[in-house]
């Protein structure tokens, strides 16, 4: 199975699945992209997954329509371009010859979902949208943060070699924020390092893991001492997890 980020915008990223003959797209906010991989590689359209409503996941799908030969899967509480079917959390889908389980992650938008890959062999893969990012989470637009609190904590619980497959290339920003939360994770600066030479290369920083991403990530790090100072010194409330990532979600949001 092969694996790629189509870039698009001017930092979205759309996912391809692929088996050589078949592929499948992840949150197709702008058809060209899509298109064009599909023709210069020989493949067909056999579905797409939606993570959430925002038009760049979802603006590209209209045009994609003649081409496709399967569903449009997506968020059965979210706005989707109609006609497609309807996910909830604990539901399962078989995409490519591999299993997906939804699960429900909102905070970002209400009804937003994530697609985590079950068994099957292979490396396991999380499509998470703009819920989990690679050192940061998404902005609270529609939900709270006792939701992202705890859509966080379900996709962290995932097994450490999942490949997140987030929708964004914010990796250098959110690590500079990561920097300024907990100056001292040495973990966090080699990754940095390694992020800014791909980046210098025109590279993807994309896929993380969910392992490194409980090393480095202060949105999955809300119980950890430094980051409870700094969330603190910052106005969280008390020491709680959903106040510390609170006041976290607040400090990324003016953080320059």
């Amino acid at each position: 199975m092969n694996l790629s980020a189509l870039p698009a915008f001017a930092d979205n990223y759309i996912w391809m699945l692929h088996d050589g003959t078949q592929a499948v797209v992840v949150d197709p906010g702008d058809a060209a992209p899509v298109l064009q991989a599909l023709d210069a590689q020989g493949l067909q359209l056999a579905g797409i997954l939606v993570t959430h409503h925002h038009p760049d996941h979802t603006g590209g799908i209209e045009a994609l329509r003649p081409r496709l030969m399967g569903p449009v899967w997506g968020p059965a509480r979210e706005r989707i371009p109609a006609p497609f079917t309807p996910l909830a959390g604990g539901d399962r889908i078989s995409v490519l010859g591999l299993t997906f389980e939804v699960m429900d992650v909102p905070g970002h938008t209400a009804g937003h979902i994530a697609y985590a890959q079950q068994g099957d062999g292979e490396t396991p893969l999380l499509f998470c949208g703009d819920t989990l990012f690679s050192a940061g989470c998404g902005r609270l637009f529609e939900g709270t943060p006792a939701q992202m609190h705890h859509s966080l904590s379900q996709l962290a619980a995932l097994p450490a070699g999942t490949q997140v497959c987030c929708t964004h290339e914010y990796t250098l920003s959110n690590l500079k924020f990561a920097a300024a939360v907990e100056p001292e994770n040495r973990e966090r600066a080699q990754y940095q390092a390694r992020c800014e030479a791909l980046r210098a290369q025109g590279l993807p920083t994309l896929p993380s893991s969910i392992g490194l991403e409980r090393q480095i990530n202060p949105f999955l790090r809300c119980e950890v001492p430094a980051v409870v100072n700094a969330a603190r010194a910052e106005g969280a409330a008390n020491d709680d997890s959903v106040s510390v990532l609170a006041a976290l979600r607040e400090w990324k949001n003016r953080f320059r």
